[in-house]
């Protein structure tokens, strides 16, 4: 098979703006006097942040970079060698490998933090990672306390809104004390007004997938769009690369053209990818000319395919929405079968593939159950299990072996059911 160049248009125009983010990052830390504050990529509100000119640093990002860039080993046997498990989380001991040779990166020098502010929605790692960086740099925190989703219908009570609404009041009160001005309401407006443009142009990217043959990869593609989404969101230049993204998109389906010269199986994937293995990944899938149509892990940071936008009319009600209820991260299970069984249901998915994350133990458990379940409704249902961000827990025989296995069988199923049609 002949190699196939994933990399497009779209993909060098995101490689020229994050270029540019990582820029302003490198001149904060060398001095520019722009302040920054490390936050986290489910929901958040970096609205906020912008009507401020604060630096949003996600740490996040910072680790998959470094694996997607094949060095994410040293930072995280340097944070295991001060005592981190084998089992900790990886991003979180490449994030303080990294703080600790210095914050230097092949791609930025990263800030020290003027604020550490960590927005917990559903994973209780994020609190003892950002407690721990409080502690390594002394800086101060500020902890969004995000109420868990409890009720039946799945949507936050009116108090739950009203509880993170007066937190966001607080935040607001610490980044004027850390700016030393106030709030601008208009700034504010503004930004959360891109945001929502951008979150809809997002919502119908998404949708155009549910075409045949799908424009993009929803889960191997969808990365090129989320780097924008998460780090440039709130901004006139995010705002920009989705027009561009969605009028490419648009123009591929009136074409019929999608990422491989064929399509024959269309899946969802659960789980984020293996980061420091990502081509070889997704070469396992190409080869059997198997596209993503869906992914939840394009929706960690939200859910606007499924209605959500943002309202410069209620910035701050909105902001607080998007924090409780319009992420993955803050889901429960039974949300999370929901959400896969609308993908696999109204994008015409043939199969679920669930890649599980070794060292990320919270997210990735009841993923057997998942399986489970979904093998009980007839979802062919592929389990695969390495890790996001450290390589040794990636290998490539057994996992090569597995995903031919079950595309092989799952050609063989469709071959009998159109002799039976």
């Amino acid at each position: 098979m002949a190699e196939i160049q994933y990399q497009g248009r779209l993909h060098h125009l995101q490689k020229e703006l994050m270029a540019e983010y990582y820029a302003a990052l490198t001149a904060s830390a060398h001095g520019s006097g722009v302040p920054a504050a490390y936050l986290l990529i489910g929901g958040n509100p970096v609205e906020l942040l912008r009507a401020f000119d604060i630096l949003p640093v996600f740490p996040e990002v910072n680790a998959l970079q470094i694996a997607v860039k094949k060095q994410s080993l040293p930072y995280i046997q340097a944070a295991e060698f001060m005592g981190y498990s084998s089992d900790n989380c990886a991003y979180v001991k490449a994030d303080i490998g990294l703080y600790f040779a210095g914050r230097k990166t092949p791609f930025a020098t990263i800030p020290e933090p003027s604020l550490l502010l960590c927005n917990y929605v559903g994973c209780n790692v994020y609190m003892d990672w950002f407690g721990h960086l409080a502690e390594y740099t002394g800086r101060p925190t500020f902890q969004l306390d995000i109420p868990f989703i409890r009720t039946q219908a799945g949507a936050p009570s009116k108090g739950d809104v009203e509880y993170v609404m007066r937190q966001l009041e607080r935040l607001v009160e610490r980044c004027e004390e850390i700016t030393g001005r106030k709030l601008d309401e208009d700034r504010l407006r503004e930004s959360v007004r891109l945001s929502s443009l951008t979150g809809e142009l997002w919502s119908k990217i998404k949708h155009l997938t549910k075409h045949a043959p799908a424009p993009y990869d929803a889960y191997f593609d969808s990365v090129t769009m989320m780097a924008p989404l998460y780090c440039l969101r709130g901004t006139a230049q995010g705002l920009a690369f989705f027009e561009t993204a969605y009028a490419e998109m648009t123009e591929r389906v009136a074409a019929g053209q999608g990422p491989l010269e064929a399509e024959r199986f269309r899946f969802v994937i659960e789980g984020p990818p293996p980061w420091p293995h990502l081509r070889t990944f997704r070469d396992m899938f190409t080869r059997w000319n198997a596209v993503a149509v869906a992914s939840t892990y394009s929706t960690v940071g939200g859910l606007w395919e499924f209605g959500f936008t943002h309202d410069p009319d209620r910035p701050m009600e909105s902001i607080a929405c998007h924090l409780l209820e319009w992420n993955l991260t803050n889901r429960n299970f039974l949300q999370r079968y929901q959400q896969i069984e609308r993908y696999l249901s109204e994008w015409q998915a043939h199969a679920l593939v669930i890649h599980s994350v070794k060292s990320c133990r919270l997210f990735s458990a009841g993923q057997g159950d998942m399986r489970e379940y979904f093998a009980k409704l007839g979802v062919p249902t592929l389990l695969i299990e390495s890790d996001l961000e450290d390589p040794r827990y990636f290998s490539e025989a057994q996992m090569r072996n597995r995903i031919d296995a079950f595309f092989e069988s799952a050609g063989h199923r469709s071959i009998a059911q159109g002799a039976a049609l």
